[in-house]
């Protein structure tokens, strides 16, 4: 995350080359803030501007034979409660409890019978990260901010999903390095947006004159490379000085009809709708808790129409700004649930076939892609993977699957190892 501003350091006889580099970054706009814009810069690419991606983590697997893959003439103990209702796309059914979305079917498309987590458990590793493998590869929007480093005073990648310092594990950086881990907008991230109390822009200024001074040290330290401090000390700035930030972050500057169209998961909804409007590339957030082993039926009539509310909502400012070629994005869990009806009227986990939900990102909408046996267990042919989807979005951003990245031994890295794109989409 970035830190900025901390107390000058008050120098005393020589100055080492350590007090130099340290003064150059921290002293004006935080070690890490500055650290970032460097290292970014290092990987010699540009952002693929306008482009975007909202991942939208429905934590702990998300019934979707109660939601988006139906299986109304299947036995009692697998259809459930729940009937099904026509969309405005003919032939296509999805849960009663979602009528806005099933109102908006024309703009959405279903991947049905994702193969996902093979253990099974609530690790959202493979939808973050397009790898099976758990913590051996950075998180899609570390790769993207590896890849295209931001040049307009953004953070390349947020995270709404946790609050501060706790970022969830498998949005780590691995090999990438931890200036490309995601920005979290809570706390003391948000007050790492504006200037610290007391401090005005003409100080900031003297300070900036302070570190020039200090670069001639620099210049002379043994092998110091201080070539660009200034630039990016000007980039950290930029971004510290300008509102545009800042202001995404701001819901007060939604009205009180937005938030209430917005419903229960307004916040992270409408933040995530106001970042891409920045041009942030990638953001992911959380909604609900559909870890349902037991009241399956009672979660999902309580959490369903909440989510039908915001995801409708968000979806249709998309369209209405006319973000929804540049933005693409994914609704899903880390795995379905199982056909059979457990422990009263839960279901458990079943990472063999799931669902996910896409929209924007020029994609083709208004279809189902892939179906599933009777029982919703498992996928009539050969089943899509969370690499798959990943695949799209990596192209969405302008991003080759194929591309390499050293890791820490200096190996090269694929981004993707399952690599082919979910073609119904394109």
């Amino acid at each position: 995350m970035w830190d900025c501003f901390g107390p000058l350091r008050k120098m005393r006889g020589l100055v080492s080359r350590r007090d130099v580099l340290r003064v150059g970054a921290l002293g004006v706009a935080g070690l890490t803030l500055a650290d970032v814009l460097r290292q970014r810069a290092k990987a010699g690419t540009t952002a693929a501007r306008g482009k975007s991606v909202i991942m939208i983590w429905m934590r702990g697997g998300p019934s979707h034979i109660d939601s988006f893959d139906m299986k109304p003439h299947a036995p009692a103990e697998v259809r459930g409660e729940f009937q099904p209702i026509r969309t405005n796309v003919p032939g296509i059914e999805i849960c009663e409890h979602l009528p806005l979305l099933a109102s908006g079917m024309d703009k959405l498309a279903i991947v049905r019978g994702i193969k996902s987590n093979d253990l099974g458990d609530h690790t959202p590793h493979y939808i973050l990260t397009g790898s099976p493998d758990r913590g051996k590869r950075p998180a899609f929007g570390g790769v993207v901010s590896h890849l295209q480093p931001r040049t307009d005073g953004l953070p390349p990648y947020v995270s709404l999903m946790y609050d501060p310092p706790k970022l969830y594990d498998n949005e780590g950086p691995v090999y990438l390095g931890p200036a490309h881990r995601p920005f979290v907008p809570r706390a003391e991230g948000l007050e790492n947006l504006s200037l610290v109390k007391g401090m005005t822009l003409e100080r900031l200024r003297e300070r900036r004159e302070l570190l020039r001074t200090f670069d001639a040290f620099g210049r002379a330290a043994e092998h110091a490379s201080m070539a660009g401090i200034d630039a990016f000390t000007q980039r950290a700035l930029e971004i510290v000085t300008s509102p545009r930030a800042r202001d995404a972050f701001d819901l007060k500057r939604e009205s009180a009809e937005t938030h209430a169209r917005y419903g229960k998961y307004c916040e992270n909804f409408l933040i995530a709708r106001r970042l891409v409007e920045a041009s942030i590339p990638v953001v992911t957030l959380k909604v609900g808790d559909w870890d349902t082993h037991e009241k399956n039926f009672i979660d999902m009539r309580d959490q369903l129409p909440k989510l039908d509310r915001g995801f409708h909502a968000l979806l249709t400012d998309l369209h209405e700004r006319g973000l929804e070629k540049d933005v693409a994005v994914v609704l899903w869990g880390e795995f379905g649930r199982a056909p059979r009806i457990s422990r009263g009227d839960g279901r458990d986990h079943w990472p063999e076939a799931g669902a996910a939900v896409l929209a924007g990102g020029g994609f083709r909408v208004g279809q189902v892609i892939g179906e599933t046996d009777a029982h919703g267990g498992q996928s009539k042919g050969r089943p899509y993977t969370p690499g798959n989807i990943m695949a799209n979005l990596y192209r969405h951003l302008g991003i080759d699957p194929a591309t390499t990245i050293l890791d820490h031994n200096q190996r090269p890295m694929s981004v993707l190892d399952d690599r082919e794109i979910v073609r119904e989409l394109v």
